[in-house]
């Protein structure tokens, strides 16, 4: 049976099910820099659908009494799109064997067109930034700040969301003007929830979340977290036991691979460079060993 996505992005490919709901499958693709390259991540897609399942799911269940310690304040009423990933739940057509464990059944959405970026501590793009204007995406921040350190509060810094090409930092204030403030206010303050409660839980395996994105849609005047949620492909996680100031630390992500490209100074434009075997074979660890903490702290 020939089936056609009606989206194929990044590294993920959507399948319009019916008209409530989509197939969301995620692939061995990886991109850097906006630029997808030739050679895929043995059991990527996997993982990173298993991780998001896991938060999800999560999420959907917050007030589970597994977790009674929960920070997750319950005035914030949102949902998530997922509905499964159980194969065999999903519409006879569409349980073929290449969406086994890589994808997920979920709800339609109208998409927010902004990524709502949260950052917990001072790296990458946001540290470029402060070294030249002691600004994050216009929020001033203390002088003698370093590279790794913890922010004197957790920063909500939302980009556009291109089809094309580079997504684009902007201030709270634009995101206010093109959304309007009631909702700009709602998903900043349950993305710094989400963070603050996923912190809690990476950090009681071992990790520390550096900063990650979010999504979100609205459907029937209610907003639903989307997409992917705090896998290595959309986050920063650092080992807990390695952290110190000053220096890049080993990301558990796909920073591995930007560092890398990097250090070859690949000028971001396509075609790309080949991808080190040794490269390919760390990634997949790392990510694996996410997967792995995570399923014994998320699940029964």
């Amino acid at each position: 049976m020939n089936l056609t996505p009606i989206y194929k992005g990044k590294v993920r490919d959507i399948y319009e099910v019916d008209s409530e709901t989509l197939l969301i499958v995620s692939s061995n693709r990886i991109s850097a820099f906006d630029v997808i390259f030739n050679e895929e991540i043995p059991n990527k897609g996997r993982v990173l659908n298993t991780i998001s399942s896991l938060w999800f799911l999560y999420f959907q269940n917050q007030k589970s009494k597994i977790f009674p310690n929960s920070t997750l304040q319950e005035k914030l009423n949102f949902k998530t799109h997922f509905i499964t990933n159980d194969f065999t739940q999903y519409p006879k057509k569409f349980q073929i064997e290449k969406f086994k464990d890589c994808s997920m059944l979920v709800y339609k959405t109208k998409k927010i067109p902004f990524e709502c970026i949260v950052r917990g501590y001072l790296a990458g793009s946001a540290w470029k930034e402060y070294k030249e204007t002691r600004k994050v995406c216009d929020i001033r921040l203390p002088e003698g700040l370093q590279l790794g350190s913890k922010l004197p509060e957790i920063l909500f810094t939302p980009s556009t969301k291109e089809e094309a090409g580079h997504d684009t930092n902007v201030s709270f204030q634009y995101l206010v003007n093109q959304i309007g403030i009631e909702l700009a206010h709602k998903i900043k303050e349950i993305s710094i929830a989400i963070f603050k409660e996923a912190s809690i839980i990476m950090e009681s395996i071992g990790f520390l979340l550096c900063d990650t994105k979010f999504e979100f849609g609205i459907k029937d005047q209610q907003i639903y977290l989307i997409d992917e949620v705090l896998t290595p492909d959309s986050s920063r996680f650092w080992k807990k036991e390695e952290y110190h100031l000053g220096t890049n630390l080993a990301s558990y992500d796909k920073q591995l691979l930007r560092d890398y490209l990097e250090s070859i100074q690949w000028n971001k434009q396509p075609p790309p460079p080949s991808i080190p075997k040794n490269i390919i074979e760390e990634l997949i660890k790392r990510y694996e060993d996410i997967e792995k903490k995570l399923k014994l702290a998320l699940t029964l």
